[in-house]
């Protein structure tokens, strides 16, 4: 079963600044390990558009390209 993980997840996981790892960053690492990881294309997009310089931006936009985007039909 694929999961689908929240932006604010994300954010905890790509945080430079963390000083331990939070339980469900450990879970995202795990789902991730497991091809279980789904990204919408909604939070992909919140997730690059909190980044400030080009090169980060550029960084964390490859990076998040492993995870195809989850396909959004308008009843959802």
């Amino acid at each position: 079963m694929k999961i689908i993980v929240d932006t604010c997840i994300w954010s905890l996981a790509l945080r430079h600044d963390r000083q331990t790892l939070h339980p469900a960053v450990k879970e995202l690492e795990e789902l991730i390990q497991e091809a279980r990881v789904q990204l919408l294309g909604p939070i992909r997009q919140e997730l690059l558009s909190g980044i400030k310089s080009d090169a980060q931006f550029l960084k964390l936009r490859d990076k998040l390209r492993a995870f195809p985007d989850f396909p959004l039909d308008s009843s959802d």
